[in-house]
């Protein structure tokens, strides 16, 4: 039997990001952290900036997204609409070097940088408050979780996730990244470095390729009628792989956004340009 958490209930972003997002704004308030211009610049490929850009506009404070080079139309759509300012950079994807430059950019102009990549607020929301709720959905219906299925970005929710489940039952856990040479939005490959991913076992790593991660979405729509995201459909394929091998059980597959960014993708894909 197998249930997916659907994280495009949280209202800003549409997506989990809103959970990283809201408690790393919200610790660095009450730490002070957000200085007096009220600046903050941070490095994401489109949930976790759309979530910031919206929470600045709660709590006053003007946003900066820097994006990569691939980042889809949507997106950067969005987040002028949200009133961030939009940059663009010429990083293929979110590395180290980003990350880096990033932070570079908020010294000089003596903005903050909550960096979802290295901030512990963002394993410890999934932690604390992912993890409990699965667990009492769960607990609700009688169910314990035997393997949870979840992508890995900044490994912050599939830690956080993780640590807290493998504490508490036996649960095996399966992470999933592009194969080698793919881009999916949301999901990065190990070698590019996860701060939480070695705090917990991961029993499991699939690689999805990105046309498996489109079908993986449209699957899921022409079956359960849920407009998914692509690494929800990339989980939903990895859960076709590893089902059969690991048998029965309760599976939780976590989906952390919807598929509405993601149109241009799919039109590109269905050959409707």
């Amino acid at each position: 039997m197998s249930f997916a958490k659907l994280e495009f209930f949280n209202p800003f972003s549409r997506s989990i990001k809103d959970r990283t997002a809201f408690n790393m704004l919200l610790r660095a308030i009450e730490r002070g952290d957000i200085n007096g211009a009220r600046n903050l610049f941070e490095a994401s490929s489109g949930n976790t900036s759309i979530s910031l850009a919206a929470l600045s506009n709660v709590f006053g404070i003007k946003f900066r997204a820097y994006l990569p080079k691939p980042t889809p139309k949507a997106t950067r759509v969005l987040l002028r609409v949200l009133g961030a300012k939009v940059v663009v950079t010429e990083f293929e994807t979110i590395d180290t070097e980003m990350v880096e430059f990033v932070k570079k950019e908020a010294r000089k102009a003596r903005a903050a940088n909550l960096n979802q990549f290295e901030n512990d607020d963002n394993f410890d929301v999934h932690y604390r408050v992912t993890a409990r709720e699965i667990e009492e959905q769960l607990r609700s219906i009688g169910k314990k979780p035997d393997v949870l299925i979840a992508g890995i970005g900044t490994s912050g929710h599939i830690a956080g996730i993780a640590k807290y489940l493998k504490e508490r039952y036996d649960t095996r856990i399966v992470g999933v990244v592009p194969a080698r040479g793919e881009k999916i939005p949301g999901i990065k490959r190990l070698e590019t470095g996860q701060k939480w991913y070695s705090l917990v076992k991961i029993d499991r790593v699939v690689e999805v390729t990105r046309s498996e991660a489109i079908e993986g979405s449209i699957d899921i729509a022409r079956r359960d009628g849920l407009l998914i995201g692509l690494s929800s459909g990339a989980v939903a394929k990895a859960y076709e792989r590893v089902s059969e091998e690991f048998g029965e059980g309760t599976y939780v597959l976590i989906f952390p956004d919807d598929g509405f960014k993601y149109v241009e993708v799919f039109e590109g894909y269905l050959g409707m340009t």
